[in-house]
């Protein structure tokens, strides 16, 4: 297991200027993060930062899924600052769903994306996030996200590749 701590530490935070608050989500948005997933039958773990719109589309996303069919096993919150980010680590991977649904705020997600890679199973691949996180600084700041999918605004989706953050059109927009 690694020692280091996962902790983005304030030398790495200095080059990144402010990160803007997290938008309400869109229907076109909704709709979106819901085609991104597997199958109308997984079963998902939603997580959101603490601030009005990550809970609202967390929200969103729940009763929408849930009216689907769709299985939410769990809803886990997390702060912008917090020590280490591990007890919401473990809440996420406890109940081992088929995926998790992301909406937040970038720093903090790239806080508990770091502490999700160091201590747990978690899989980018298999997690879908809202507009709020398609920030090109992410992948640099939480490291090792390939995989990871959203949705943008207006409905097109975006995925990460290596260090990049690369938007697909689907036509929606």
């Amino acid at each position: 297991m690694r020692t280091r701590s996962p902790l983005i530490d304030t030398a790495e935070l200095a080059w990144l200027g402010e990160f803007a608050e997290p938008a309400p989500h869109t229907a076109a948005e909704l709709a979106a993060v819901i085609d991104l997933l597997p199958s109308r039958s997984s079963a998902v773990t939603v997580g959101h930062s603490r601030d009005d719109a990550s809970r609202a589309a967390a929200a969103a996303f729940s009763a929408a899924w849930r009216a689907l069919g769709g299985t939410v096993l769990t809803t886990v919150d997390w702060p912008e600052a917090a020590a280490s980010w591990l007890r919401s680590a473990k809440r996420m991977t406890a109940d081992a769903p088929d995926a998790w649904v992301v909406a937040a705020a970038p720093l903090g997600f790239a806080q508990l994306a770091r502490r999700l890679r160091h201590s747990t199973a978690w899989e980018p691949s298999r997690t879908i996030a809202f507009a709020s996180l398609r920030d090109s600084r992410l992948p640099a700041l939480a490291t090792d996200l390939g995989g990871l999918r959203g949705a943008t605004a207006g409905g097109d989706t975006w995925e990460v590749r290596g260090r990049w953050v690369r938007t697909i059109s689907t036509g929606r927009s």
